[in-house]
Parts: C-alpha cells; structure tokens; sequence
C-alpha cells in the first residue's frame, strides 16, 4: 500500500488538512460508506516501530496515513508514543462545528516514563463521542460497529524537511502566511517599466 500502486490520476497529490482527514476519510470509514480515493489502508500501529511504517502505510512525501482500531495503550517493540499537549477540537471551516478531535503524540525509545524522545510525531484524530451522524449504521449481514473506536493517523519525521511542514511539527500555514513568505522571493522578480 505504500508503494502507492493505486490508480490515481497523473498528478494526484494527498495533502488533506485536519478537517479533511475527519470528514472525508475517518467519518467515512467509521460510517461504512466508500471513500473515494480509498487509498488509506488500515493498520493496527502498536507493533510497529515509526520506521517501519514504509511499504504498510499510505505514504505521500514523508507522511505516512492509516485508519487503526483506538488503543488503550500506545507501546512498541522499542518505545512509546506520548502525548505532547493537550487534545484539539477539529472544526468545519464553514460551519465552524466541531467534528472531530485531534491528539499529538512524539515517539519515545526506551520503557515510560524514562524513554528519550525521538523526531517521530503522530496526529491521531478520531470522531467524537457519538461519532459520525450520532449512531452507527445498520447494513444487511453487518453488526451494529461504534464509530468513535476508528482513528486516523498521520506519521512523521519532524527532522525530515518534507515531513512535519518543513521541520514546524506539522503546523499548516494559512493562506495570508504562505503570500507574506512568498514575498522573499520578490526581489527575483523583474517588474516592467
């Protein structure tokens, strides 16, 4: 699945925002209804070391995507995943309703609470209480499934500059900031007379 061997159109890049990853993919897979392009696989992360995501997960750049089961515990092989502040709402951006929550975690090697924090970051979002649309559907031959034990994950390696925004741990820019950080490159423009 990380190989990206999925037909996608020429130029098809995966750069969803917050809100996206909630309402396109996570909403979808914990409602059962298709997800198109349905390009994240699911995973169950927890026996997975962060590197070894590759060739598993949905990698776009160096960010790798997966739907898991919600776990009580976050623990690997070699480490453990650790909360870095506290959970954020995800809200529309037209509606400004909240639809999901967002929790990031840094990578930690090593037994808890003693491990030495690595540069891996994951934001697992996941749907909240109530879940997608309130209830869970009902579909001929399937049990009645709880929504909210979804999440979806993004990965990666803040020291990676393709990773985590550039190396910021995963901050978007809003639109103004990319115009004013475009504006450095003004002086290679040659304006007429």
């Amino acid at each position: 699945m990380g190989d990206n061997k999925v037909n996608l159109p020429p130029g098809f890049r995966f750069y969803p925002t917050d809100e996206e990853l909630v309402v396109h993919f996570l909403h979808r897979k914990a409602s059962l209804l298709p997800c198109h392009p349905d390009v994240i696989p699911d995973l169950e992360l927890y026996p997975y070391e962060p590197w070894e995501l590759q060739g598993k997960a949905w990698c776009e750049g160096s960010k790798w995507y997966f739907y898991s089961r919600k776990a009580s515990s976050r623990t690997t092989r070699s480490g453990y995943w650790h909360p870095v502040r506290p959970e954020e709402p995800v809200f529309t951006s037209s509606s400004c309703r909240e639809v999901g929550f967002k929790q990031c975690y840094a990578f930690h090697s090593g037994e808890s609470p003693h491990g030495i924090r690595m540069s891996w970051i994951m934001h697992e979002y996941r749907l909240p209480v109530g879940g997608a649309s309130g209830r869970s559907p009902r579909r001929k031959g399937l049990m009645k499934i709880d929504p909210t034990t979804w999440v979806l994950c993004r990965v990666y390696d803040s020291e990676d500059e393709d990773g985590g925004g550039g190396g910021g741990g995963g901050v978007e820019l809003s639109c103004l900031d990319e115009v004013f950080l475009s504006l450095d490159d003004m002086d290679e423009i040659s304006l007429p007379n």
